[in-house]
């Protein structure tokens, strides 16, 4: 389960980020005078991947290394860090999915704001799915 996650989530997530970044910042400079533009959502994508870099780091730093080894008394405090984090994440989400519209590009729209809001689609239904894994499953079976 582990190197699935590494594999599937870890090293494609950051890369995902990046690229929903660099559309954004676009849509928001060619489209800054449309009410409709998503405004902050470059900047709130940077935040978001900031948070998920560290994240992912402490998990394989300490958290990861723990569960290889056959877990440990205390790894329930990681855990627990771990599960409060997912918690920022959902509330992030929500947030996301606002900026964007629930990801919808308005009627209008271009094809990089279209790109734009099904890459965040697809951001919240990977780290849905990637906190589902590791909350319901991973960290269920050491606790």
């Amino acid at each position: 389960m582990i190197d699935h996650i590494l594999l599937r989530y870890h090293a494609v997530g950051l890369r995902e980020f990046a690229q929903a970044i660099d559309l954004a910042r676009k849509v928001e400079r060619v489209h800054a005078g449309d009410p409709d533009c998503p405004h902050g959502l470059a900047d709130h994508l940077a935040i978001m991947a900031d948070e998920l870099a560290g994240h992912q780091r402490k998990e394989e730093a300490v958290l990861f290394p723990m569960m290889r080894a056959g877990g440990d008394p205390r790894i329930g405090l990681p855990i627990a860090r771990m599960w409060a984090e997912h918690d920022d994440v959902e509330d992030q989400l929500i947030r996301l999915a606002a900026l964007t519209g629930f990801y919808t590009a308005p009627q209008a729209a271009c094809r990089t704001w279209r790109t734009l809001c099904d890459a965040c689609r697809k951001l919240d239904d990977d780290l849905r799915e990637h906190m589902r894994l590791e909350n319901d499953v991973l960290f269920a079976h050491f606790l």
